[in-house]
Parts: structure tokens; sequence; C-alpha cells
């Protein structure tokens, strides 16, 4: 009896897969790839005929991975790096990296992580140097302004490429030595909020808040996340804070575990027409690696 030819899979396939996991929609895929959105169709029902199983759960407001089309973008994604690194490895001889790169993200993420991240990198590579831009906005990466972006969203942008690192988890914070003993004196009101309203009205951890407690007002009100923290540790309240920036602050006390609600992911992005730039591909391909979350 002759075994059953298994399906082969190919790179395309997997640029397929992922370009639907990260867009969410037909549409968005084709848009990434470059193609109609009757040839993505068309690729996905070959695929998923030759798999002999769905791969996507598919309704008028986009397409659901399922398990598979999960484990393939993680290996796809695996696969974009290696080619990432490969690319800048090919482009010169081996020589330290020169020139400038463009770097936008928040301050949060900035101290955060990739701070830490881009410090031995650039001391193996003394004539690179970084132009940080940190705000809330993507506009200078779209402009162009910036080779390389790194964001706290659900969704970013079709027109940029990019990569998700992982999850970004918030849970509720005090100060150690804080009389608020626990969620419970939250719940009771018996403890002021510490929160960036203004700045970042639609921010999760805003909503969130709004939502679990309506008529909770921030006695203080901040511009940017690691203000919100340095008030928090100083005593000033309670408030929600990424989990990463949280973590070995001896002067901070978890309230909660992480809140699924505020939840959002880390992207790495990049404007396609900048980042085959040899230093650009190099940081990026750096910081794929460096920034990976569980």
């Amino acid at each position: 009896m002759t075994a059953q030819t298994q399906y082969d899979l190919g790179a395309d396939d997997l640029a397929l897969v992922l370009a639907l996991v990260r867009a969410g929609s037909l549409n968005g895929a084709a848009e990434r790839l470059k193609v109609d959105a009757s040839t993505a169709f068309r690729a996905l029902q070959r695929l998923e005929r030759g798999l002999k199983q769905p791969l996507f759960e598919r309704s008028r407001t986009g397409c659901l991975p399922l398990d598979l089309a999960r484990t393939l973008a993680e290996q796809a994604e695996a696969v974009e790096t290696a080619l990432e690194a490969a690319r800048s490895a090919a482009q010169q001889p081996p020589q330290s990296l020169a020139g400038s790169v463009r770097l936008t993200t928040t301050d949060t993420l900035l101290h955060g992580l990739i701070a830490p991240a881009l410090r031995d990198f650039q001391k193996g590579h003394p004539q690179l140097t970084f132009e940080l831009h940190a705000g809330n906005e993507l506009a200078s990466l779209t402009r162009r302004d910036a080779d390389i972006a790194v964001r706290a969203t659900r969704r970013p942008p079709p027109h940029l490429v990019g990569r998700q690192l992982g999850p970004l988890r918030v849970a509720l914070y005090t100060a150690r030595d804080s009389a608020v003993r626990d969620w419970a004196d939250v719940e009771a009101g018996r403890a002021a909020w510490v929160a960036p309203d203004d700045a970042l009205p639609d921010h999760p951890t805003v909503l969130w808040r709004r939502r679990r407690f309506p008529k909770a007002v921030p006695a203080w009100r901040a511009n940017s996340i690691l203000t919100v923290m340095e008030l928090i540790a100083l005593g000033c309240g309670v408030g929600l804070l990424p989990m990463f920036l949280a973590h070995g602050r001896a002067d901070l006390r978890p309230l909660s575990d992480a809140l699924d609600e505020c939840q959002t992911e880390l992207w790495l992005l990049a404007h396609p027409e900048s980042r085959h730039q040899r230093r650009v591909s190099a940081v990026y391909a750096h910081l794929a690696q460096a920034l990976v979350l569980a």
C-alpha cells in the first residue's frame, strides 16, 4: 500500500499564514503580500486543502487563527528573523556597523526594554549612533523620520513591516509600604488612583479602570507611564503598570495578577523601504531576538 503523500509546506505558505495572523483579514494580508484579495483567498484554500484542515475561522469581521495557524506563524517569524540576520551579514563584508539608526517608541518601552537591549550592542559597534524619539504616535515612522518603531498595540498599521514579540501584561500596584493592603481596600475605595488619563485617554489601563471603577477619580494624573510608576512608588496611590517595568522594583508591591483585559502586544515595526539598509536590518534583527517576551 502506498503511503499518503503529505503536503509540502513552502516559504510562500508560511508568508501567507503570517500575513493573515498579523492582519486579521484577507484584505489586510493581501496588502501586506502585495497581491489582490482573490489571490490570497485562493492560496489559503489551496493550503487548507493540502493540509486537510482549516487554519482560520473566517467571518465577516476577519480571520481568527486556529492552533495550527498560530504554530505556523511562530515558525514563519523565526524564518523572518533568520532572513533579516542573513541579509545583514551578506550585504557587506564583516565589519563594524556605522551610521545612525532612528528609533521611535514610548518612554516606558525605551527605558524598560530598548535601552538595555541596545547598550551592549552599541558597545560592539562604536561607530553606530542612535536617534531616539519617545512619543505615543507612529507618525514619525510613517513619514520615514524614523527607521524602526517599537510599540504596544493590538493592531499595528498594515503599511509597516513588523513582527509581534510577545504579550505586554499589566497588573495593579501600590507602594511597598502603602497602607493599602489588598484588592479589597481598592474595591472599598480606600485607595487614591494614579493614572495617565489626560495624556492617554484610550490607553487600555485607563479604559479598564473606568469600566471596573467608574466612580474613581485619579488624585494624580501624569503624561507618561514612567511617571505614573514613580508616583505609585512614592506612595501617592495605586495604579496599573506593565509588569516588565515594575519587575525587580523593591519599592512596589503588586495587588493583582496579570489583568487580561489590559494586555496588549509588543510589536517591532519598520518601514519597508528602510529595513534592508545594513545598519537598520542589523538593529532590527538584534531587537527581534532581545525583546522577545514570554
